[in-house]
């Protein structure tokens, strides 16, 4: 390849890049103004800036500075889930790996569901760190059950290994809620998940927490395209591979726990979106992790807006809303992988 060539890739790939991270921008601030303007009340333009800075004169008014840190924790969430997705496929090299599917969420979920019925825990700081565990936990349970047989940790056997664990996490966290009718509908947010009901002091509390995590990922984002090479390749360009999976996955956790500490196991976006975002970007998680954030934001508030505007005046959890959408993703890219059952 001559040097000219390259510089006309190079600008070309830059020029790409632009247009895409322009294009997720103006998804993200249109998802973000359909968050606060549309739901169970529509509100209009002039109401909802009126409640966006302070203003709680009408009830529309209200509304909207009510809508407004729940918009900005679907941001949050969509974002941590996405990274975390996009995570967990480059350590796996599995293009099946997402937070939901491989269980993760569901362990977090039990842990703190255990810990609020059983030991009375309340404190935001504790149950973000029971759901960190959780998470981590669940994480450790599926590889292991995945990697047992002579092929190892191949991506329809950990995929198989995280609905079967999802599944019966989900069933335990059903029978701890379901003889305490009194204390169900509190908990019925780690059951379900969804964005409502959430205050700034909680968002407060998680923010530095998905910042670490993000920026865990963010730094081994290096390591990870390594790990897309194979580990005798990614040794040989002198990756420490262990070091790499240990310290993303850390990461990875850390979002899974702290976005499900906040907002209940949702699923799917951590699949749908790196997929998608490959498409707009490419390979390198350089540039893959920022995108699939900004992506993830934008799906995850749209997603939950759409809950809001379907069945008025009730709504719809994005936790529901989420697979709905993400099954379908599911079954497209097993087919489009050809995986075969071993």
């Amino acid at each position: 390849m001559t040097e000219p060539t390259a510089v006309a890739r190079g600008r070309s790939r830059a020029s790409g890049r632009s247009r895409s991270l322009a294009l997720l921008l103006a998804l993200l601030a249109l998802a973000f103004i359909g968050s606060i303007m549309f739901g169970v009340r529509s509100i209009s333009a002039s109401d909802a800036m009126a409640g966006l800075l302070g203003s709680t004169e009408t009830a529309e008014q209200a509304a909207a500075a009510a809508r407004f840190p729940r918009t900005v924790l679907g941001i949050a969430v969509g974002a941590a889930l996405a990274v975390a997705g996009t995570t967990m496929q480059a350590v796996t090299r599995n293009p099946l790996a997402d937070p939901g599917i491989f269980g993760v969420l569901s362990g977090a979920s039990l842990a703190v569901v255990v810990g609020m019925t059983f030991f009375g825990v309340v404190n935001p700081v504790t149950i973000m760190v029971l759901a960190i565990i959780g998470a981590a936990a669940a994480s450790v349970f599926v590889y292991v059950v995945g990697s047992l047989g002579r092929a190892g940790a191949t991506p329809l056997k950990l995929a198989l290994a995280g609905a079967a664990t999802s599944a019966a996490l989900s069933a335990l966290v059903s029978a701890v809620l379901l003889p305490r009718i009194d204390v169900m509908d509190s908990y019925r947010h780690w059951q379900i998940g969804g964005v409502a009901g959430v205050s700034w002091d909680r968002l407060a509390l998680g923010a530095p927490l998905l910042a670490v995590g993000a920026i865990i990922c963010l730094l081994m984002a290096r390591g990870m395209n390594a790990l897309a090479l194979g580990d005798e390749m990614a040794s040989g360009l002198g990756e420490r591979v262990l070091r790499t999976r240990i310290v993303s996955s850390i990461g990875a956790v850390i979002l899974c726990g702290v976005a499900t500490a906040l907002a209940g196991p949702i699923a799917f976006v951590g699949l749908i979106v790196p997929h998608m975002c490959r498409l707009l970007v490419g390979t390198d998680h350089r540039w893959l992790i920022p995108f699939s954030a900004l992506a993830g934001a934008a799906l995850l508030v749209s997603a939950d807006t759409l809950g809001g505007v379907m069945t008025r005046p009730s709504e719809i959890a994005v936790g529901i809303i989420m697979p709905i959408i993400g099954a379908p993703f599911f079954i497209w890219i097993v087919r489009r992988q050809r995986v075969r059952e071993l």
